[in-house]
């Protein structure tokens, strides 16, 4: 595991994929980042790239060929390498090779920097075209948050407050993770969407036009809250498992297929590009209050 800490938060790290595995509020001592129980969902906080969502058939194509790329992509599955570490900050590097060549025909650097700063973790992805030609890519982020944060509060206390008041609809996703032509309202008014456990009983909620650049978990019964800032992130995602108590607020650069058939990574919903030695750099930031 790697640590990085000031007088106010702490945040740890897996090896494997530089996954996010905890983010402790010093001051109160509570944990933000839910506990991946296997029984219901195992993961914490996965790093999405170089696809978000799903592909039809796992298949990707590019370059004019086939690659087979499961959900999400791999770098959630790979063993990046610790570039960088102090005190406060920490680096994850992927570096292309022939594992990722043979499901993404790219050559590339793709860096996750956190950095702890004042009572926010700021998030940092960084590609970089190593390629002798114009690479594409989609990336995001996956961050389970545990709700509720006291164990006298039931899930239903808390709620999310988004940055502005706006309608909100959700693009709808088949069984299979691809999207549907059919949008659905989340919210027709106001900015508030309280959560339950039934909220997500269709899956994801898929916000593809928000206005909002913050959303923010609150309770009804105390003064904590957790936001996260997206700024840089067009799509949002909002996601957890049947009656488990964490909520994912996931910004995106990209999205998974549509049902209608296969497409080209070129022409692909919100896909980036970079040409040769180009730098592409996003980031959102995690604050507790």
């Amino acid at each position: 595991m790697y640590t990085i800490e000031n007088n106010l938060l702490k945040a740890t790290f897996q090896p494997r994929c530089g996954e996010l595995s905890s983010l402790i509020n010093k001051i109160t001592g509570t944990e933000h980042i839910w506990s991946a129980n296997p029984d219901i969902w195992a993961w914490h906080a996965p790093i999405l790239f170089p696809i978000v969502g799903s592909v039809k058939d796992d298949t990707l194509f590019a370059e004019g060929k086939s690659f087979f790329l499961s959900r999400h992509g791999f770098f959630r599955n790979s063993t990046p390498i610790v570039e960088n570490h102090t005190e406060t900050s920490i680096t994850f590097l992927l570096l292309s090779d022939a594992q990722t060549l043979e499901v993404y025909p790219y050559e590339f650097e793709f860096r996750v920097r956190f950095t702890v700063l004042e009572n926010s973790l700021k998030q940092e992805f960084l590609v970089k075209n190593t390629d002798s030609k114009r690479i594409y890519f989609a990336l995001g982020g996956h961050p389970a948050f545990a709700v509720p944060f006291k164990e006298n509060e039931s899930y239903s206390d808390y709620y999310l407050e988004f940055e502005h008041a706006e309608r909100l609809d959700r693009s709808m996703l088949s069984s299979k993770g691809l999207f549907t032509e059919v949008t659905e309202p989340v919210l027709v008014s106001g900015n508030i969407i309280p959560l339950s456990y039934s909220l997500f009983d269709n899956d994801a909620i898929v916000l593809k036009s928000i206005e909002s650049r913050s959303v923010t978990i609150r309770s009804k019964t105390n003064m904590s809250s957790l936001k996260v800032d997206f700024k840089d992130f067009p799509y949002l995602g909002l996601w957890a498992k049947p009656n488990a108590n964490f909520v994912c607020i996931e910004p995106w650069i990209g999205c998974a297929d549509s049902e209608k058939g296969h497409a080209d990574i070129r022409e692909k919903e919100l896909v980036q590009d970079l040409l040769p030695d180009e730098d592409f750099l996003a980031s959102f930031t995690i604050s507790v209050n």
